[in-house]
């Protein structure tokens, strides 16, 4: 059913849909939808890491100028609202239940982090709501901050000895010493994993107004069903009375993946006023309360035998988890990591453990404090590590504990099933690409100019993450146009122009006639959202599923029509043998509405994927250091993945090279600081080191599909891809490049005046 040579459908680099709106100004962000009687909210934070909360007087806040509320912990609660939001509990290596405190929408009694909502001023203007916060009184004693990431010191929370949040584990800890017992040579490594924020274009906000009766809340996010269930338990409500809906993002990157106080607060403002009310975070207050990113240490021991084959792998990671759990369940971020981190390499016995230790900062996203980029970087590092201790060319070393492709279906010692791939014909096709052989001159060019030049490879593979349901809904609309509603949400990847190009493929349907609604919970019932790369497969399948079945529900009433036993689709068009007489969808439906059957105007379809697949792929980064200033520079960056079939080459290549900038942003400059208090020292831009255009190399793309078994379309999605691979390339590549210099231990991020202390120390 598909169409031939369309220059519209799968496989096609259609340029994006949406860009054209975007770019000249006509998106459609949560600060333009807000609206226009909305009150404005502002939020009050603690302005220290740990203290016991003594006055919170309000009161010459709520009679200030256009005031119309404060809100505080207990008139939150008396207004119908329960103070406390939904947390993340795991089970210990020891089957215990891991610690499980309170974290409140409102801090009540003490607050644990420099940012922590206090209490939330509405007011007919920001600036309003913002001197009336000024006449807050917040008085409090001081208590002890732990930013240590260990166990021990002073307790963050009684439900948490120690400040440990969980001690969990996974793999066959007695095989796998055994393994390290019997090894031939065994190599360690500790390896540092920078904390990061997520710094989104466009900062999180929302807004909330009542309507008919019901409670309408907008907010920037990567799927709207998870807040309409927090919302409806902890204000009270039916979830039918709870409407949600995003609009246009402009980033996620995982952080708005989660239920934020903010949200629940304005929500429960504009119920009780009877008026809409808006709130958008500034930059420094994104910084400050935002879930960041990052931030553990791990320990990595790999066990070889004779031969350099890996017989054991060993893990011991420390999370920093912030001040509270998050909303993602660590448990399940660290078992699918923790399954990832084997997957390209046939090992006999594997063990990985993760504690996660209370601090006085902003919560860390489970996701990424023991998520795949984050496995996939520490193996990769001790891997290359391995490499130079044990004198095995790193490329080699990784060749020769490769899964084979013949002996896929694989199932790794963790328990992780691989449905397909050939990790050698990647690694020959990067090795070609990125010139390995000629790497010896460039050094030697570099070292002309007084520069040390280093290459850095990394071999990754992740698994698509996320529910693996996902629906899809078709409407012919009487305007002539076609509504396909999905259960995803874009935040900047091109969902629009894919999906369309999806529909365009398996139906005909011109593409400039196909619109796709998303974000919006009234509109479809239930989606899993956007996240660890799961939307292409799961969405895309149930995009075909559902144009399939809009082609079988309109076969038989378009025989009837054109007066035939029965008719074929292809090519874009129902046919019957033997005649030239066709009729396109469109058509068909035009027929439809005309006979009165608006049962096939209207066609949902829901899909189960049977498993995940699994992107991989091999990044080479050379890095170049001028040793006298520590200067650090990624000058060469190739990158050959295996994504199975794309759906848009060109969109899959701007995918890579927004994660490629992301990765190497966080290996050269980007990096959260904390005082010994517990103050952000990197609340600005002026302070934080984003990655800037001057700072990229030009990023060379290619592809080696594996087609994937585990969806139908044969795809393995690419949205992490880039980050996951740079991280470890760059890292090792600046090793390499000081290596020669007596460096042992390099960590990210590579600043000049770490670097230069790399240097100096060794």
């Amino acid at each position: 059913m598909t169409l031939a040579n369309s220059k519209f459908g799968t496989a096609q680099p259609v340029k994006r849909r949406e860009d054209t709106r975007f770019l000249t100004g006509d998106g459609r962000y949560l600060d333009d939808t807000a609206p226009a009687n909305a009150l404005y909210a502002y939020v009050f934070r603690s302005s220290v890491a740990h203290a016991e909360i003594t006055t919170l007087d309000v009161s010459d806040a709520e009679t200030a100028e256009g005031v119309h509320m404060v809100l505080t912990a207990d008139r939150f609660e008396a207004a119908g609202g329960t103070n406390k939001m939904n947390g993340a509990i795991n089970t210990n290596r020891d089957g215990s239940s891991g610690a499980a405190p309170i974290r409140p929408v409102l801090a009540t009694g003490r607050v644990r982090f420099v940012g922590e909502a206090i209490a939330m001023v509405i007011a007919d203007t920001l600036e309003q709501a913002k001197d009336a916060a000024e006449l807050i009184e917040f008085d409090y004693d001081d208590l002890d901050v732990h930013m240590d990431v260990q166990a021990g010191g002073p307790a963050i929370h009684p439900e948490a000895p120690d400040n440990v949040a969980y001690d969990w584990g996974i793999g066959d800890a007695d095989k796998t010493e055994a393994a390290f017992k019997a090894a031939a040579f065994t190599t360690k490594v500790e390896i540092d994993d920078n904390r990061i924020i997520a710094n989104s274009m466009e900062p999180r906000g929302c807004w909330a107004a009542m309507e008919d009766g019901r409670l309408h809340v907008e907010f920037s996010s990567q799927g709207v069903w998870g807040l309409k269930g927090s919302l409806a338990s902890t204000l009270g409500l039916d979830k039918e009375d709870v409407h949600v809906t995003t609009p246009d993002v402009g980033g996620g990157f995982g952080m708005k993946s989660f239920d934020y106080p903010e949200y629940f607060l304005v929500a429960q403002a504009a119920r009780t006023l009877g008026r809409p009310v808006r709130w958008q975070a500034e930059r420094t207050e994104s910084m400050l309360s935002d879930n960041a990113g990052r931030d553990l240490v791990s320990v990595a021991e790999l066990a070889f035998d004779e031969n350099h084959k890996i017989t054991g792998y060993r893990v011991n990671a420390v999370s920093n988890m912030g001040a509270y759990n998050s909303g993602y369940a660590q448990f399940i971020q660290s078992d699918l990591a923790a399954k990832v981190l084997m997957g390209v390499y046939d090992v006999q016995a594997a063990y990985f453990s993760n504690q996660g230790i209370y601090t006085n900062t902003t919560q860390v996203d489970a996701y990424r404090g023991a998520g795949r980029p984050e496995a996939i970087y520490v193996l990769e590092r001790a891997i290359d590590y391995a490499a130079r201790a044990l004198g095995v060319d790193a490329l080699e070393l990784r060749r020769k504990n490769f899964i084979p492709a013949d002996q896929f279906p694989y199932t790794s010692v963790t328990g992780e099933l691989y449905d397909v791939g050939d990790f050698h014909k990647v690694l020959t096709r990067t090795e070609q690409e990125a010139d390995i052989a000629g790497f010896t001159d460039r050094k030697a060019a570099s070292a002309k100019q007084g520069k040390l030049r280093g290459l850095g490879v990394c071999y990754y593979i992740e698994s698509i993450l996320g529910s693996p349901d996902e629906t899809a809904h078709v409407e012919f609309a009487d305007t002539g146009r076609v509504n396909l509603y999905v259960g995803t949400q874009s935040n900047g990847q091109g969902h629009e122009t894919v999906y369309a190009q999806m529909l365009h493929e398996y139906t005909g349907i011109d593409i400039d006639l196909i619109d796709i609604i998303q974000g919006d919970s009234d509109k479809i019932a239930k989606g899993g959202g956007t996240g660890g790369s799961r939307s292409v497969t799961t969405q895309g399948t149930a995009n075909k599923a559902v144009a399939q079945k809009a082609i079988d529900n309109f076969a038989p009433f378009v025989a009837e029509q054109l007066g035939v036993q029965e008719v074929a689709f292809d090519d874009g068009s129902f046919r019957a043998d033997g005649s030239n007489t066709v009729m396109t969808l469109i058509e068909a439906a035009n027929a439809a509405r005309d006979a009165g059957r608006d049962d096939l105007l209207n066609i949902s379809a829901s899909t189960t994927l049977p498993g995940r697949s699994y992107p991989n792929g091999c990044h080479v980064a050379e890095v170049e250091i001028d040793a006298d200033t520590g200067v650090t520079e990624v000058v060469k960056y190739t990158v050959v993945d295996d994504f199975g079939v794309l759906m848009n080459p060109m969109m899959a290549e701007g995918q890579v090279h927004g994660g490629v900038v992301q990765g190497i942003g966080q290996a050269i400059s980007e990096h959260v600081v904390f005082d010994d208090d517990g103050q952000l020292l990197t609340a600005t831009f002026m302070d934080y080191g984003m990655p800037r255009a001057a700072d990229m190399p030009m990023i060379a793309f290619h592809s080696e599909p594996v087609p994937s078994t585990a969806n139908v379309l044969g795809m393995k999605g690419c949205g992490e891809a880039g980050t996951v691979g740079a991280l470890a390339a760059v890292a090792n590549g600046a090793l390499d490049a000081m290596w020669e210099r007596g460096v042992r231990k390099a960590d990210m991020p590579f600043t000049p005046q770490r670097v230069w202390q790399m240097l100096s120390n060794a």
